[in-house]
C-alpha cells in the first residue's frame, strides 16, 4: 500500500474531523465520520458507544498483539481563537488549523494509516488499532470501557502529540479534597479554633514533602495546592476549611504510595481523601525491543509530564505522535501537513516486520 494514498486519506479525514465537533463525552457524530471512512477503507469496524476498533485480517492468537491507540474527543475551544475552530483551514505554508488538529486527530488518521499498512501484508504480529473516547476527561467509557473486549495485548503505542520522539514515562494524577475542621467562635474574642490557620500548616507541611526518590525521567512528585475555601462572615471563626490539592505521580511512588506519604505528613490536621486512584504512573522499559528501535531511529525517549490514556493500560505502553504538546489545547491550535506524512513514515518503519 502506497503511504503517498494513505496522507491523501489521512489529511481528508483529519479535516472531516475538524468539521465535527467531538468535545469530550459528545462524540457520537465525529464517531460517526470516522467509522464511515473506515468501513470506505474496507476495514471490519466494531464499536462499543463512541469507541471505535479493528483487529488485523488474520489475527492469530498465537503471535503478540501490538495496540494502536489514539482519542478523538477534544476539549472545549478557548477563548483568543482568531479562526473558525470547527472549520479546516489549510494555509499557503501547508499547515492545517482547526480544534483537535494537533490533540490528537493527526495521531489517530496517521495511527490509521499505519494499521492500513500494516495489515496490508503478513506480520510477526497482530495490530488492532483504537479510536477511543473521553480522553480528555479520563471517562469510564472510553478505553476503560473497551480494553476488556480485547485480546491480551503485549505493548501499546499511544498517538499524542510527541513531537515524534518516544515518551516511554508519563506521570499519574491524584486528585486530593482536603478538610480541616476547627471550632467556630466570635473573631471579635480569643475563641474557637480557626480552621484555615489548620489548613495553612497542612499546606505548609505539603510542600515540605519529600520522597525517598525520584523518577530517573519524570523527577519528583509534584504536589500542588490548587483551591481553597473557607468562611462565612467576617466576624466569624471559621470551623471549616477545604482545599483541593493536585498530585502528579511518577513511577517512583505510585498513587497509593503517594497518598500514605501525603496523609503522613498533614497527620489530624486535615483529611485527604482522593476522588479517584486509578489514573497511575505509567510507561514502558528503556530496554524494552520497541524502544531500541527507536533509538536506533534516532528517537529520544523522554518522561512526559501530562496525563493520557496510558494512566488506564496495565500492559507496557509509550507515547509517540505527530505534533508538539505546547499547542494543545491553545487557541488557533494546528497540526503541520509535513508532520502528518512523517509520522505515516515512522509508524510504518517503525513496526514492519517487528518482533515484540
Amino acid at each position: 500500500m502506497d503511504i503517498d494514498e494513505l496522507y491523501y486519506d489521512a489529511v481528508d479525514l483529519l479535516k472531516a474531523m475538524i468539521a465535527t465537533e467531538s468535545v469530550s463525552r459528545e462524540e457520537k457524530t465525529v464517531a460517526d465520520v470516522i467509522e464511515a471512512a473506515m468501513r470506505g477503507y474496507g476495514l471490519g469496524v466494531r464499536r462499543a458507544g463512541n469507541n471505535l476498533w479493528v483487529e488485523s485480517n488474520d489475527f492469530d492468537p498465537a503471535k503478540p498483539t501490538i495496540l494502536l491507540n489514539s482519542h478523538i474527543d477534544t476539549v472545549k475551544p478557548v477563548e483568543g481563537w482568531t479562526r473558525d475552530p470547527f472549520t479546516p483551514d489549510v494555509t499557503d505554508d501547508d499547515v492545517l488549523y482547526g480544534l483537535g488538529s494537533n490533540d490528537a486527530g493527526a495521531s489517530v488518521v496517521t495511527l490509521m494509516g499505519a494499521f492500513r499498512y500494516l495489515t496490508a501484508h503478513e506480520q510477526p504480529c497482530n495490530y488492532i488499532f483504537l479510536a477511543s473516547c473521553e480522553e480528555e476527561v479520563s471517562g469510564k467509557n472510553g478505553v476503560e470501557k473497551v480494553l476488556p473486549m480485547l485480546p491480551k495485548i503485549d505493548v501499546a503505542i499511544v498517538g499524542e502529540p510527541t513531537q515524534l520522539e518516544p515518551a516511554i514515562a508519563e506521570k499519574g494524577l491524584m486528585v486530593l479534597d482536603g478538610e480541616a475542621i476547627g471550632v467556630a467562635g466570635h473573631a471579635a474574642r480569643n475563641e474557637g479554633v480557626n480552621a484555615i490557620y489548620k489548613a495553612i500548616e497542612a499546606i505548609g507541611r505539603l510542600r515540605a514533602v519529600r520522597f525517598e526518590r525520584d523518577s530517573e525521567l519524570l523527577g519528583p512528585v509534584k504536589v500542588t495546592v490548587a483551591q481553597i475555601n473557607a468562611g462565612t462572615q467576617h466576624n466569624v471563626v471559621p470551623d471549616r476549611c477545604t482545599m483541593v490539592v493536585d498530585v502528579r505521580t511518577t513511577d517512583a511512588s505510585d498513587n497509593l504510595a503517594t497518598l500514605s506519604v501525603l496523609r503522613d505528613a498533614v497527620g489530624d490536621l486535615c483529611t485527604l481523601t482522593p476522588r479517584s486512584t486509578r489514573l497511575n504512573p505509567s510507561g514502558i522499559d528503556q530496554g524494552h525491543s520497541l524502544v531500541r528501535r527507536l533509538v536506533m531511529m534516532g528517537k529520544k525517549p523522554f518522561g512526559s509530564p501530562t496525563l493520557s490514556d496510558q494512566a488506564l493500560m496495565p500492559f507496557p505502553s509509550l507515547k509517540l505522535g505527530p505534533g508538539d504538546s505546547a499547542r494543545s489545547h491553545t487557541a488557533d491550535e494546528y497540526i503541520k501537513l509535513g508532520e502528518i506524512l512523517e509520522a505515516l513514515h515512522t509508524y510504518c518503519t517503525l513496526l514492519d516486520g517487528y518482533k515484540v
